[in-house]
């Protein structure tokens, strides 16, 4: 934090105590229980808020907890737009992330000037919750392909395929994209610069995603198969272990013997 208190932030130890100082709370933290924790624990946040102090929840959450959350700031009188955000830890600080925002238009207007401080790309998507609902959309995507592409990488790699082979093939085809551009430092060099989010995140992402397709009585196996993937790679690398580092331990998890399995015809 000291850069931060650098340029003049000043610290609170209570979120009650920043909430009754300020007209817009913004929380980011890691998943629905701190989010549900910051909001209503002991000096949290609904004990501090004003009347009409905006409360902006830029964290990736269950949409239906977010619902809940936003119906407690409603009762307290505040106002409630869950921005969840995309794009990369370098765009973070960049200034350059992007929004995607649910809940009632003119409370989002007024509050334009501040996340345009570190947001490029600020979207409307719809009523509260939306913004979550698209962001679990986005992320099963994102990582989907991601989880999809180190099974290829691996598989490529065991079958015997050079790795600048690989990714030069993909990249003139239909493996082409911005997976392809994040995952290459890693399957070419091991560096995971091109992606820097953990595994662990990573899981609480798909397994919310899982959840919330469930909740919609929504198709998911495929999402299913890359929280099952996503929650393997985690026992064996540890939840603070780098996306790209799902190339790796595929890899690894193919060379461990396996009992022969018979295909029926």
């Amino acid at each position: 934090m000291e850069d931060l208190l650098q340029a003049g932030a000043i610290a609170e130890i209570q979120a009650s105590a920043l909430a009754a100082k300020s007209d817009l709370v913004i929380l980011c933290v890691s998943g629905s229980p701190e989010v549900e924790a910051v909001l209503t624990g002991p000096n949290g946040v609904l004990e501090g808020v004003r009347r009409g102090t905006i409360v902006v929840d830029c964290s990736t959450t269950i949409p239906s907890s977010t619902e809940r959350m936003a119906s407690l700031v409603h009762a307290a009188g505040g106002l409630f737009l869950d921005a969840p955000m995309t794009r990369t830890s370098q765009h973070a600080e960049e200034g350059r992330l992007n929004l995607l925002v649910g809940g009632d238009a003119e409370v989002l207007d007024r509050a334009m000037p501040v996340l345009r401080c570190f947001a490029e790309n600020i979207v409307h998507v719809g009523p509260v919750g939306a913004g979550h609902r698209l962001k679990l959309l986005h992320n099963f995507m994102s990582l989907g392909s991601a989880a999809l592409l180190s099974e290829a990488a691996a598989c490529a790699a065991s079958s015997g395929i050079q790795r600048e082979l690989f990714v030069d093939v993909l990249a003139t085809g239909g493996g082409a994209g911005v997976t392809l551009d994040r995952l290459k430092p890693y399957i070419l060099s091991g560096s995971s610069a091109g992606l820097q989010f953990s595994m662990g995140n990573a899981l609480k992402d798909l397994n919310y995603y899982v959840q919330m397709a469930t909740d919609a009585g929504a198709v998911c196996r495929i999402g299913d198969a890359v929280a099952q993937t996503l929650g393997a790679a985690v026992q064996t690398g540890g939840h603070r272990a780098d996306v790209p580092e799902l190339v790796s331990l595929l890899a690894d998890a193919g060379r461990q013997p396996r009992k022969h399995r018979h295909r029926s015809g």
